[in-house]
């Protein structure tokens, strides 16, 4: 079954896009290098390099730290994976741990995800309608800034004689508690007659 002529239209417009991240400055012109290596994916466009600040870990390269990041994005018509990127980079003499490949909108929604979060933090710390503490929670707070050996567990101060539902229950007795008797209870016996013997006759 032929495919219709708008299926094939579809498949020749989609493109890929992809964000292509190298750890700190690349050197020379290692990414017009790495562009031209690239043409084998039919490129659409590709942007600008550009460079982050230095950061104490980068956030893509967690092995490393106080370095910045250079990116530039890419559109391809054809699609590309990682390990084809680092293949290329490793040609051109570049560390290929040093050099990712992202999806844009896996890179955005990262990006707005952060944004998010920051902002959630910030209205947490900002908020001015914390409830005041009560008194259970100033006496916990005391007693958690109190000295090593001051806490209240340690001085036994916490108690266990609480009250349960349905009243308290009765006291269990015990053998101190049992009148003693000053009788052996074997005096109450009533003991068979003793067989006759050779020695004893009448039993």
């Amino acid at each position: 079954m032929r495919k219709p002529f708008a299926h094939y239209l579809a498949e020749s417009e989609r493109t890929y896009n992809y964000r292509i991240k190298l750890l700190g400055k690349p050197p020379g012109d290692l990414v017009s290098q790495l562009k031209k290596k690239l043409d084998q994916f039919d490129p659409v466009k590709m942007g600008d390099p550009r460079t982050t600040p230095i950061q104490v870990i980068p956030t893509d390269f967690p092995n490393n730290k106080n370095d910045s990041v250079t990116m530039f994005d890419v559109v391809f018509k054809y699609p590309a994976i990682e390990p084809q990127i680092k293949q290329l980079a490793q040609l051109l003499g570049f560390d290929p741990n040093h050099i990712i490949m992202q999806t844009t909108p896996y890179v955005d929604g990262l990006v707005d995800e952060y944004e998010r979060i920051d902002a959630e933090s910030k209205d947490l710390l900002n908020d001015p309608d914390y409830p005041a503490p009560d008194a259970e929670q100033k006496a916990l707070s005391k007693d958690y800034a109190a000295g090593p050996y001051d806490h209240a567990v340690l001085k036994n101060a916490y108690r266990s004689d609480f009250t349960v539902a349905g009243g308290k229950t009765p006291a269990a007795k015990t053998t101190n508690d049992i009148p003693m008797g000053n009788k052996s209870p074997m005096t109450k016996i009533n003991r068979p007659a003793k067989p006759a013997t050779g020695a004893n006759p009448r039993g």
